[in-house]
């Protein structure tokens, strides 16, 4: 991924200096417990871990030569084999009791689950970010009165707080899902050619998954199954999706006709090369763009999941593609979400001044039920309530109170003033949002 997109953290579980870590690590504890199983000797075990464990206490790291991996792969045209090749020129002749028994899918898949464990238990924590920022919003605003829309067009009023709640519901599914979703991922297959155990003792696979931190597969072929993965993907499109649902319903509020929520504008910003007066929705708008880039990224992992055989190596390319790219494009994007709400601009007034546009039109269902409870049947009551209606959607100027008036001078309307009037009383909406808070955020 791009560094304009990225986060130093996730883009470091994704580095080949990461991917060499993980790879040795496999290696070696499989060569352990190898040496416990008397396939190995213990000493050339020992002398491996012993080697490389000093070189990161004085490097900080393995010190594997990214280049000189590079190197090598250039002339075996085989990843893993230019690895050992390496490794072996660092720990020496002991290297050889190495990969005893053991496939390269072993290594890269393994690497690949735990790569994709350590990336979700950073998206999970995006994701708790967010939630925090999404509860303090819609507490601030639990009371914030709007007018909630459907197909774009004025409906009943809602509040600006129950908006946030919907995005923290929402998003608390997806904590969930991404939790499942880490669940599955996070297998370990050390289980030889054609997945039989035939070179390699169960007892090697069990022991690397523990200390990893990982479960054992229990069936492999020659790889991890790539439902697995499959699922993964479709995890963080949906999350995708949820992100984008709160960036678009941003993006409505900041237009100028509307204007009742705006993303923070910082001095100095700039909004136009052109127009000095530009105050863009670009961080929400961005939101939608990448959006795009991880849900793009579900179907090709869907199509990893068939495989020839014992396996083929289709899916490799795809996953050294989406692996990085998915998970960095979306703990980038959770983190720019989470700075949008946390900054975002309510206009209350606003949000006020477009609930009275319409002169009242909001509380037409409560002047139908009204009408029905008085006796009136339910097509004579919908005709009453629309003709007045109309009356104010097609007018122009000022319509403040023009729907009460035309109902009070309907002369088939004969429900008195008092009646009339008491169904345009904006706090009817809001009578069950505590009921709401509740229900998503456990709390009274």
């Amino acid at each position: 991924m791009i560094p304009r997109y990225s986060r130093p953290e996730m883009v470091d579980i994704w580095s080949a200096e990461t991917r060499f870590a993980i790879w040795f690590e496999i290696e070696a504890h499989a060569t352990t417990k190898l040496a416990e199983l008397g396939v190995v000797p213990v000493e050339s075990a020992q002398k491996i871990w012993d080697v490389m464990l000093a070189r990161k206490a004085e490097l900080g790291h393995y010190g594997f030569d990214v280049a000189r991996i590079d190197e090598i792969e250039r002339t075996t045209k085989h990843d893993v084999i230019a690895f050992l090749t390496h490794l072996s020129e660092i720990v020496g002749p002991e290297a050889r009791f190495v990969h005893q028994g053991m496939t390269s899918s072993d290594i890269l898949d393994t690497t690949l689950s735990v790569q994709m464990a350590r990336a979700a238990d950073l998206l999970i924590a995006d994701v708790d970010a967010l939630l925090a920022a999404l509860k303090r919003r819609a507490y601030e605003h639990k009371h914030t009165i709007t007018i909630g829309r459907s197909h774009g067009i004025h409906g009943e009023p809602t509040t600006f707080g129950v908006k946030l709640a919907e995005a923290y519901a929402e998003f608390e599914r997806n904590r969930a899902r991404l939790v499942s979703a880490r669940a599955e991922i996070a297998t370990c297959a050390i289980s030889g050619a054609m997945g039989t155990f035939a070179n390699i003792d169960p007892e090697v696979e069990a022991y690397v998954a523990d200390k990893l931190g990982l479960s054992v597969e229990p069936v492999s072929t020659q790889v991890i199954p790539r439902d697995r993965h499959a699922m993964f993907f479709a995890t963080l499109g949906v999350v995708a999706s949820s992100i984008e649902r709160v960036a678009v319903e941003i993006r409505h509020l900041q237009r100028t006709e509307v204007l009742e929520a705006e993303e923070y504008f910082s001095p100095g910003q700039k909004g136009s090369s052109a127009m000095p007066h530009k105050r863009n929705p670009v961080l929400t708008e961005n939101l939608t763009g990448l959006a795009r880039i991880v849900r793009g990224m579900v179907t090709p992992a869907l199509e990893n999941v068939a495989l020839w055989h014992e396996r083929d190596i289709s899916h490799s390319s795809v996953e050294r593609m989406i692996g990085p790219d998915g998970t960095i494009t979306l703990d980038f994007a959770l983190a720019r979400l989470t700075g949008v709400i946390d900054k975002l601009v309510v206009y209350p007034e606003n949000m006020r001044r477009n609930l009275d546009l319409l002169g009242g039109l909001h509380n037409s269902q409560r002047m139908l039920l009204a009408l029905t409870q008085a006796g009136y049947s339910r097509e004579d009551s919908y005709a009453a309530v629309q003709r007045n209606a109309m009356k104010v959607w097609e007018m122009s100027g000022d319509r403040t109170g023009q729907f009460a008036r035309n109902l009070k001078e309907d002369p088939q309307v004969t429900l008195s003033d008092a009646q009339i009037d008491a169904m345009f009383d904006d706090a009817y909406h809001l009578k069950h949002v505590d009921t709401i808070f509740a229900r998503v955020f456990g709390e009274n």
